[in-house]
């Protein structure tokens, strides 16, 4: 096996998951990974995932950390206050109020309540089908991210949304299209808050609703160059059994929106086996069976390329509950961003990533801070 510790020119992908105001976890991720000297060549995201996507992909390196903490700082101005007295349960209480707040308030430089409300709308009308107004996201994308640098292709960026009218899911990607706010806006128009976003004349929501993660994308996207994938998580698959309704709730939206990431690896397994296969059955035939144009079409089609994935997952803590997604407090949005950086500083030291080796399944999955203490 051949060490992958140095540069192997591998692709570096970073995989942004959608959740709210837990994306502030991954902000910490990159402001680490850039510390750590690794510069993501292709960045996919959903939702709250595609507007860090957008940001870092709209600006230069030198520049992705602030922009960021702009818009992170930004999104958790409207409630800065901090527990009154120590404890777990006055934390829990504190984070309902800023949830309770911002729904009723709105967000800055993201969304605020619709006046008129969306049922004195005739039916019909776009104002009709959404709780809250995004307009000040489209001003805020805008200021802090550069369309036309997206539009380079310096960084390939991805981002998920669903067709409202047919139910299919899309990339819109800057290796084949124009970006702009309009396509970033789509991939988090989450209903019924928030209200689906025209382009082209079809209509879009929130890629959350048909898959949260972009990793199969990814992974159906590149099958030639080998891949190091960057999967940030918002919701683990993992957790406790609920004890009450509310933990119910929490629970439930944890596994609905949560990675599945062992199917995703599980059919890259078998696609790997299944080119190897067809490499050693092509090994077998006489040379002019091998200069068949299905065969030779096949050869091309079995290039073997490995998948290595590093998956940061937040966890939560325990007086957030299923409010988390949009609490954005200001205390909190710098928990979640100290807790993206800590994970990926535990992982770049961890024995098992600094050893790794190209996988022999053609695939390799890293959790390393599951078990983590510090």
């Amino acid at each position: 096996m051949t060490s992958l510790s140095g540069d192997q020119g591998e692709c570096h992908v970073l995989v942004l998951q959608g959740g709210g105001a837990l994306g502030s976890y991954q902000a910490g991720v990159v402001e680490a990974m850039q510390e750590g000297g690794v510069a993501p060549d292709w960045v996919a995201g959903i939702s709250i995932g595609a507007i860090n996507a957008a940001i870092i992909a709209g600006n230069p390196p030198e520049r992705r950390i602030e922009r960021l903490r702009l818009f992170w700082e930004q999104v958790s101005s409207g409630f800065q206050l901090s527990p009154w007295w120590p404890g777990e349960q006055a934390r829990s209480l504190l984070n309902e109020v800023s949830a309770n707040f911002g729904a009723t308030f709105g967000v800055a430089g993201f969304f605020r309540p619709r006046l008129p409300p969306p049922y004195l709308y005739p039916p019909g009308a776009l104002e009709a089908l959404s709780y809250y107004d995004t307009q000040s996201l489209r001003e805020t994308l805008l200021r802090l991210v550069d369309f036309d640098h997206i539009n380079r292709r310096a960084t390939r960026l991805s981002v998920g949304a669903v067709n409202v009218r047919t139910g299919n899911f899309t990339y819109f990607d800057n290796f084949r299209e124009a970006i702009g706010p309009e396509h970033i806006m789509a991939s988090g128009a989450l209903p019924p808050g928030f209200p689906p976003i025209e382009i082209d004349g079809e209509h879009y929501w929130d890629g959350g609703l048909v898959s949260n993660t972009p990793l199969q994308h990814v992974l159906d996207e590149e099958r030639c160059k080998d891949l190091m994938i960057f999967q940030v998580d918002l919701f683990s698959a993992r957790g406790p059994m609920p004890r009450t309704l509310l933990e119910a709730a929490e629970r439930e939206k944890d596994i609905r929106y949560s990675s599945r990431t062992r199917l995703n690896t599980d059919d890259q397994v078998a696609i790997h086996k299944a080119k190897t296969a067809f490499r050693r059955l092509a090994d077998k035939l006489p040379p002019e069976l091998r200069q068949d144009p299905d065969v030779a079409y096949l050869l091309e089609l079995s290039h073997e390329n490995t998948v290595s994935i590093l998956q940061l997952i937040y966890r939560r803590k325990n007086y957030e509950g299923n409010a988390k997604d949009y609490e954005f407090s200001r205390q909190t949005m710098l928990e979640h961003w100290s807790a993206g950086r800590s994970d990926v500083r535990r992982s770049f030291r961890h024995r098992d990533w600094l050893e790794r080796c190209r996988p022999e399944q053609g695939v390799a999955v890293f959790d390393l801070t599951r078990d983590a203490r510090d």
